[in-house]
C-alpha cells in the first residue's frame, strides 16, 4: 500500500445502491461537499434518481471522464463496479452503507474526509490483483469473466461432484466434493474463508483453492503462485457444474468441460484513507480474540 499525492481530482463518477436506506442521505451529503470543492459529480442511473438529477451519466462516458470512481453501498455493490469497469486504470473508493464491508473501507460519518482527500491527493492506495477467467467447451473458449473475489466451481444439484484440478499444467487431484473456490487475496475474506481457507494479505502474489466439503478428511486449502493457470475441469459422471464468478455471475458446465483461472495483466486501484490499516480492518471485522477494537 503506498502513500499518493498525484494531481488534484476533478471529476469523480458515483456509484450507488439504491436498495440501501441510507444512500440518498450519503449522496446528498456527497454532493454538498464535492460542490464547496469545486467538484464535479457525475453519478449513474441509480444516483442520479436518489439525487433528483435526471437520468443520470452514461457509464461508458463516466469512465471516460472520471478521475476517480466513489462507490456507496456495501462490497457487492463495489464487485458490480469493480466487473463494469472491466480492466480500466481510474481508482475506486468505496463507501460503506452495509453491513461487513471488508472491500468498502471508508466508513459512512467519513465521507466528506475522504472526498477532500480526493481533492488533495493525500490518500493511500493498494493496487489488488484480479482473477481472469475462462470457459473452455471441446477445447474452445466461449466465455471470459473477470473476478476480483473469488471464482467457484460447484455442484448443480445436490449431489457431490468430482472436479479435476491442475495448476501450472501439472496434475493435482480429483476432488469429490461439492465445489471449489479459486480466490484472490482480497476474496480470501469472503467463500473461501467460510470454506475454512486462509486470510491472505492483499500484496501476496498468490491464489488460493480452497475445497467445499470434501469427501477426504485431509483434503486442505492449497496456495498456489498467481502466475500459475489453475484448471478445473467438471470430471465424468458428474452431472452439471455451476459455475459462479464473484456471487454475481456465471454459467452452467457440463461434464468433460473446464474453467481455467489466471492473474489478469490489469488490477484494480483501492483508494484509503491515511492510516487506513488492513490488520486493523481485520481485527475489527473478524473480532479477532484479545483486539481491543
Amino acid at each position: 500500500m503506498n502513500n499518493n499525492a498525484k494531481k488534484p481530482l476533478r471529476q469523480i463518477g458515483v456509484i450507488a445502491n439504491p436498495e440501501k436506506p441510507r444512500a440518498r442521505e450519503a449522496l446528498g451529503r456527497l454532493a454538498k461537499c464535492a460542490a464547496n470543492l469545486g467538484i464535479e459529480v457525475l453519478p449513474d442511473a441509480a444516483a442520479a434518481g436518489l439525487m433528483g438529477r435526471g437520468q443520470g451519466v452514461e457509464p461508458e462516458d463516466m469512465f471516460r471522464r472520471m478521475d476517480a470512481l466513489i462507490v456507496l453501498g456495501g462490497d457487492g455493490t463495489l464487485l458490480r463496479a469493480a466487473r463494469a469497469l472491466d480492466g480500466l486504470d481510474k481508482p475506486v473508493l468505496g463507501v460503506n452503507l452495509g453491513g461487513l464491508g471488508f472491500l468498502t473501507s471508508v466508513a459512512e460519518p467519513d465521507l466528506e474526509r475522504a472526498v477532500e482527500c480526493l481533492v488533495k491527493g493525500t490518500f493511500l492506495e493498494s493496487v489488488r490483483a484480479v482473477a481472469e477467467c475462462c470457459v473452455r467447451r471441446r477445447g474452445l473458449e466461449t466465455a471470459r469473466h473477470r473476478a476480483l473475489n473469488d471464482v467457484v466451481l460447484a455442484s448443480a444439484t445436490m449431489r457431490v461432484v468430482t472436479l479435476i484440478l491442475d495448476v501450472g499444467g501439472e496434475r493435482v487431484s480429483d476432488f469429490i466434493c461439492d465445489g471449489l473456490i479459486v480466490s484472490t487475496p482480497t476474496g480470501s475474506t469472503g467463500h473461501s474463508l467460510s470454506g475454512g481457507g486462509p486470510v491472505i494479505v492483499p500484496e501476496a502474489r498468490v491464489f488460493v483453492v480452497t475445497p467445499i466439503c470434501a469427501h477426504t478428511l485431509s483434503t486442505r486449502p492449497l496456495v498456489v503462485p498467481d502466475d500459475a493457470t489453475i484448471r478445473m475441469e467438471v470430471g465424468e459422471g458428474s452431472g452439471r457444474a455451476s459455475l459462479s464468478v464473484d456471487g454475481q455471475v456465471g454459467e452452467m458446465l457440463e461434464e468433460g468441460e473446464a474453467v481455467e483461472v489466471r492473474r489478469s495483466t490489469s488490477g484494480i486501484r483501492f483508494l484509503h484513507l491515511p492510516g487506513h490499516s488492513h490488520f486493523a480492518v481485520l481485527r475489527q471485522k473478524l473480532h479477532w480474540r484479545g483486539s481491543s477494537v
